[in-house]
């Protein structure tokens, strides 16, 4: 059959899609891209924020016409929505065939073919606490990077994040099984991977008894992957500062494929907030990690997450959000409003926070890492990166684009026989808030 599947949300829904993709292309189906020619249409979803949801519901609900037209299509909505609503998603949109849980993505060809053969309205959203498998497959076409997914689920229930409820308690994969996938990948021409979990600095803890600070299942990952011959970088998003420890920081110093480039979520500066956010690290902790790693890793950068308008959040709690990123020196950072999701400790809260506050701490965070990254690469002009190429630029196909190290995306003439995965010499001549410009040398 003919199969359309919509990703929503983050990498590791995208890592999902791809790897239900590739099982699905095994057994013989073919993945197409326009969902007019669709036999069946799959939409993996995300439940984080709620316009995420809203979003796709959205989606799945103007199909109802398409539904009308083309009777013997059947859709199906996959992950942390569907698990969330699980048989109200089939009241909501009485269109939609089947609802997949996260915990039972794994069924996906055998649930299509179920339903080819017997239609029936049905919710498959039952909890298990093994591994899924078949989620390792790739559809290695014209890419030099990929992801790679470590572990699934999280422990650690932030009174804000309805992960936990949706992804599972934390499922560690076994580090040979990684590697051998890594292995696989690279033989067939990816020459960089990023290491996939909600809480990845967690990764392996789930399986021994000795945590912080001594132990990190991660650090030992990392030195196996950087063993692998034809590997270039290695990356992973996103970890928990309560996990990251002096050995995985000792990792990240010590391996020359591991990117010095780091996504640690801040979500706030004000200690009495990470207090209600049940985040279990305060400012103290966070910038005993930032200043080890900026000691031990030249020219290190930092992408962060935060939230804005937290319930209770004050004037003085955004404030010390905005000084703690520029005491970090965050390079990126994915910045939301607060949006409350239901089933979460915060979203019980009385003290939530008006739109127009929460829109104008979100602008101000904006404009302040617009200033704070036009700064920092203007300081780079001058001098000359290892970029790792990907191919033409999508905004002007005669010039090329790459990364350094720091995930920095660079803009660059091309010369005669370079290709996607060449790791090339490039001088900064100029730059802007998010680019920077030069010529290989």
């Amino acid at each position: 059959m003919k199969i359309y599947i919509k990703t929503y949300g983050c990498q590791m829904n995208e890592r999902d899609s791809e790897a239900m993709a590739a099982v699905l292309i095994d057994k013989g189906h073919e993945i197409v891209t326009d969902e007019k020619i669709a036999d069946v249409l799959l939409f993996n979803t995300c439940s984080v924020r709620d316009s995420a949801e809203r979003k796709a519901a959205g989606k799945v609900g103007i199909l109802k016409r398409l539904k009308k037209i083309k009777p013997d299509i059947f859709i199906g909505i996959l992950g942390c929505m569907a698990q969330r609503k699980g048989d109200e998603l089939l009241k909501e949109l009485p269109h939609v065939d089947f609802v997949l849980g996260t915990d039972q993505i794994g069924r996906l060809p055998e649930i299509i073919e179920r339903e080819a053969k017997k239609r029936e309205k049905i919710s498959y959203t039952e909890t298990t606490s093994d591994l899924i498998q078949g989620l390792g497959q790739h559809i290695i076409k014209n890419k030099i990077s990929e992801f790679i997914s470590i572990m699934r689920g999280c422990d650690m229930f932030c009174s804000y994040c309805i992960v936990p409820y949706v992804r599972g308690r934390e499922k560690s994969r076994p580090q040979e099984d990684i590697v051998i996938e890594a292995e696989k990948i690279v033989s067939l021409g990816i020459k960089e991977i990023t290491l996939l979990g909600q809480n990845v600095s967690a990764y392996g803890l789930d399986q021994r008894a000795n945590t912080r600070p001594e132990n990190s299942p991660l650090a030992e990952l990392l030195y196996k992957l950087n063993n692998i011959n034809g590997l270039e970088r290695i990356r992973f998003a996103s970890p928990h500062p309560y996990f990251f420890n002096d050995k995985l920081i000792n990792a990240i110093a010590d391996l020359p494929k591991v990117c010095n480039s780091i996504h640690l979520p801040i979500q706030s500066g004000s200690d009495k907030i990470l207090k209600q956010m049940n985040r279990r690290y305060d400012t103290a902790i966070y910038m005993d990690t930032i200043n080890k790693l900026k000691a031990k890793v030249p020219d290190i950068t930092f992408s962060t997450d935060i939230i804005v308008a937290f319930p209770g959040e004050t004037n003085e709690d955004f404030l010390a959000s905005k000084d703690l990123m520029n005491e970090v020196g965050v390079d990126n950072a994915y910045i939301f409003k607060y949006s409350p999701r239901e089933g979460t400790p915060a979203a019980k809260s009385g003290d939530q926070i008006p739109t127009s506050v929460k829109e104008e701490r979100h602008q101000i965070l904006l404009s302040d890492l617009a200033v704070r990254t036009t700064k920092h690469n203007k300081a780079l002009e001058g001098r000359t990166f290892d970029i790792l190429v990907e191919g033409p630029s999508k905004r002007n196909a005669e010039r090329w684009t790459g990364r350094t190290t720091t995930n920095k995306v660079t803009i660059f003439d091309p010369i005669q026989n370079i290709k996607p995965g060449d790791l090339v010499k490039v001088k900064i001549d100029r730059s802007t808030s998010m680019t920077l410009f030069g010529e290989i040398i």
